[in-house]
């Protein structure tokens, strides 16, 4: 019995621990608080109000403009943040 609870937390790990791919200039703050490791409510507000007054984010490294989100925000979670670029690149080929 002890082996199926264990092997049934190990694969909720991934929903509690993990990420989830999250595009940063077009979801709200509540989006990006839940899927960004490190990034809450206010946090997360912070992106969705530069990103209202400075326009798109071209690249995952420009989240560190954002007040509050530094390197290690950024290393948590740089395989998880798009920017609407990788979806372009493809319908222009």
């Amino acid at each position: 019995m002890r082996k199926f609870i264990c092997l049934g937390l190990l694969g909720l790990l991934p929903a509690l621990v993990g990420a989830g791919p999250v595009d940063i200039n077009t979801a709200d703050a509540a989006t990006i608080a839940r899927e960004l490791n490190g990034v809450g409510e206010s946090r997360a507000r912070a992106i969705v109000e530069y990103r209202e007054k400075n326009g798109r984010f071209a690249s995952p490294d420009d989240v560190m403009k954002v007040s509050g989100i530094g390197p290690q925000v950024l290393k948590l979670n740089r395989e998880n943040i798009r920017t609407g670029q990788a979806a372009k690149t493809i319908n222009q080929q």
